[in-house]
């Protein structure tokens, strides 16, 4: 059975919606910088099931009076929106930013709105125009480039750990057209506890099953990182994904993933502050992805 379209509808709060993009975009685009500080004293795959694992303890309270709100033969997907939605995107942004700066990474970011319209139009029958279809290769073209570009400016060999954020946003995409296609009335606060809730455990046993007790015990930046990471966790993933669901529900899903048009700008305004450097190419590159996901949404 085929299932039903997703509409690209105003959002039915116009003020509500635009004060939770902002928010958001502040809390997220501030997620990078604190994913690099996190790495100081932990392994990527730490930084990730760590930041799962405090968002997931964050969420218990919420946890056993959520249950009732989702239908039982909704329940297999929850597990899914946790993986894909939190999890595994978690970790990908971690190992990424070993390779990648905070701003950079937070730039790519940007790409959830176009693999958000590409996964409406393959499996949620989303039409799309042809100034959808050229803005998403402008902003293809804009991602590729960016991965060309060298640290000291120039076009090098391919960074191949753009294609961890590349593989995240993806992810997300399909998690975002899951919400709102299984979860159009089921409360924010319980999606995202069950979904938490659904992935949290995997977390813990992942990160306690690594050298994690001992590297915060001995090493000297072990305070710094896991307070950055803990922040990440009850703020950026608990708190944040609680005002996505609920912006979700009262928008599109592509509405709701233009988040990421604000995001870069907070990222690499962190990245200034804490001393990366950007080139002409790198803000080049930015520009041409924005512009991309402008069109898509411009189009519809």
């Amino acid at each position: 059975m085929r299932q039903k379209i997703l509409k690209n509808e105003p959002p039915k709060n116009f003020a509500l919606a635009w004060i939770l993009l902002a928010i958001l975009a502040l809390i997220w685009g501030s997620s990078f910088i604190l994913i690099k500080k996190g790495l100081g004293a932990f392994t990527p795959l730490q930084v990730g099931t760590a930041r799962i694992s405090f968002a997931f303890i964050a969420m218990i309270p919420y946890t056993l009076k959520s249950i009732r709100e989702v239908p039982k033969e909704k329940w297999k997907i929850i597990p899914l929106i946790g993986l894909l939605g939190s999890l595994i995107p978690a970790i990908f942004f971690a190992f990424a930013e070993t390779e990648l700066s905070s701003s950079l990474t937070g730039i790519l970011n940007a790409l959830t709105p176009i693999f958000t319209l590409i996964i409406s139009a393959l499996f949620f029958f989303h039409k799309t125009r042809t100034m959808q279809i050229i803005g998403l290769l402008l902003a293809f073209i804009g991602s590729i480039g960016l991965s060309f570009v060298s640290d000291t400016g120039g076009l090098g060999n391919m960074n191949f750990y753009v294609w961890f954020v590349v593989a995240a946003t993806m992810m997300y995409a399909v998690s975002i057209n899951l919400v709102k296609s299984n979860f159009p009335d089921t409360g924010a606060v319980a999606l995202t506890a069950l979904a938490l809730f659904s992935v949290g455990p995997i977390a813990l046993i992942i990160l306690f099953s690594t050298d994690f007790i001992s590297r915060v015990v001995n090493s000297p930046q072990a305070i710094e990182s896991l307070i950055c990471i803990a922040i990440l966790g009850v703020i950026g993933t608990a708190f944040a994904l609680i005002l996505y669901n609920k912006l979700l529900q009262l928008s599109t899903p592509v509405f709701t993933s233009s988040v990421t048009y604000l995001i870069p700008f907070v990222a690499v305004l962190w990245g200034l502050i804490d001393g990366e450097k950007l080139q002409l190419l790198h803000y080049a590159g930015m520009i041409i992805v924005i512009a991309g996901i402008y069109i898509v949404n411009r189009s519809k």
